[in-house]
């Protein structure tokens, strides 16, 4: 099995601790590393109302070469232009409106219908239920519980968990914004106590320099914000792997 180190200078860019040891592991560097896009409606998107990051992000590895697959049960239906002769991967594993206990509900199931992940890219943790007021332990304790799955289906999985963004100002009340950064904490915590020797669990800061100039509405990104989103996230996956 191949493992790649991230330089400490990249990492530091794409997360906000100080640990160095991020890296990917692909058990056949032959083969398209696949990865499997998480989460709720930021993930899903919904044309023309608000978009995802999954089709910058794609466009963004194609521009570099990378050999990869986005997989999910999921499929976006949404017309997407075509980029280098290649129609868009529009594969996800995101469910508008769910939090973080419907992911624990269904993550088992939706993993036995497919080839299994190398990367999983968690978009808004706990995001939902802060929205909805549920408990945060309880979020908390299911984000934990949603590595715990992956982890299991493959032990060699590498997760990268948000920082996520923000909603639109005028919607952050003081215990929404106690929420979320209280989350952001609680990633970093995630991502050193879930690390293993074969599985790393990398934080990804998705909150510094987000603003509401990048949201079509309350919650959801407009073209700016999924460019935004995804030119994070491009730059990990790419330094982290040749």
């Amino acid at each position: 099995m191949k493992k790649i180190l991230l330089l400490s200078a990249l990492f530091i860019f794409a997360c906000s601790s100080g640990d160095s040891s991020g890296y990917i592991s692909n058990p056949n560097n032959s083969s398209a590393i696949k990865i499997m896009p998480l989460g709720a409606s930021r993930v899903e998107g919904e044309r023309p109302n608000y978009e995802s990051y999954r089709y910058y992000l794609w466009k963004k590895l194609k521009e570099n070469n990378f050999v990869f697959d986005f997989i999910g049960t999921q499929s976006d239906e949404a017309a997407y232009p075509s980029f280098n002769g290649e129609d868009f991967d529009s594969d996800h594993e995101g469910r508008g409106g769910w939090a973080s206990g419907d992911i624990v509900d269904g993550l088992n199931d939706w993993l036995e219908q497919l080839e299994t992940p190398d990367v999983v890219l968690i978009s808004s943790p706990g995001g939902n239920d802060g929205l909805e007021n549920l408990p945060f332990p309880q979020a908390v304790s299911n984000i934990n519980l949603i590595v715990d799955i992956l982890q299991e289906n493959n032990a060699s999985v590498t997760i990268i968990i948000e920082q996520m963004a923000p909603a639109r100002s005028d919607i952050m009340t003081v215990e929404l914004t106690n929420f979320f950064h209280q989350m952001q904490q609680e990633v970093l915590n995630i991502s050193s106590n879930k690390s293993t020797t074969l599985s790393n669990v990398i934080p990804i800061d998705m909150y510094t320099g987000f603003n509401d100039n990048f949201l079509a509405d309350d919650v959801h990104y407009n073209v700016d914000g999924a460019k935004f989103i995804a030119e994070r996230y491009s730059e990990l996956i790419l330094n982290v792997l040749n």
